[in-house]
């Protein structure tokens, strides 16, 4: 009853990951998406685009990393990825948050998590490169959906979008192939600088 008492104060606790907003607008552009919103996205986007990884991955693996990439958010709140200096302590502050909300669970499910967690932020496996080509892939679809609203908002030019990711190839050249294209419209249609 123990483990299972750790288990629902986990899943109690990462419910905030719905109040934790980020930067992009969600495609009918009424409002700004949320982190589970946006793991429940990866995670659907991970089954359906499997077919266009540069290798096999352990699906179940890359659907997990995705649904737990942000659970740090929770404490550490969304760094922008465009914020230089946001970015400065964004590391520390995750791993302190990845202690405390990983902790909530069984000693197992903790390691578990924090490997996972670990290993998507590190990016060097295929399961965490496609993961993290899913996670900088998705946002450009909704800014692109969007208008380019978010984009424009903050002043963000075409270099520094492909410059956050470009990192999509590592996981799957088709869908860096797909994202440069609508990069490429997008400066076209004035999204982006």
């Amino acid at each position: 009853m123990d483990k299972l008492k750790q288990q629902i104060a986990f899943i109690l606790e990462v419910d905030k990951l719905k109040t934790i907003y980020r930067q992009s607008l969600i495609a009918d552009k009424s409002r700004y998406e949320n982190d589970a919103e946006h793991s429940w996205h990866l995670a659907l986007m991970a089954f359906l685009l499997a077919g266009h990884t540069n290798c096999r991955v352990d699906l179940l693996k890359v659907i997990k990393m995705v649904l737990m990439h942000d659970i740090v958010e929770i404490d550490a709140g969304d760094t922008y990825c465009y914020d230089e200096s946001a970015k400065l302590d964004k590391r520390e502050r995750e791993e302190r948050a990845a202690d405390r909300i990983f902790s909530l669970l069984p000693e197992e499910q903790c390691r578990e998590m924090h490997e996972l967690w670990e290993e998507f932020e590190l990016m060097e496996t295929p399961e965490a490169k496609y993961a993290a080509a899913l996670d900088r892939l998705q946002p450009v679809l909704l800014n692109y959906t969007a208008g380019g609203l978010s984009w424009k908002k903050h002043g963000i030019s075409a270099d520094q979008v492909i410059e956050r990711n470009h990192r999509i190839e590592d996981g799957s050249e088709k869908l860096w192939d797909f994202a440069k294209e609508l990069i490429n419209d997008a400066v076209k249609k004035d999204y982006l600088a």
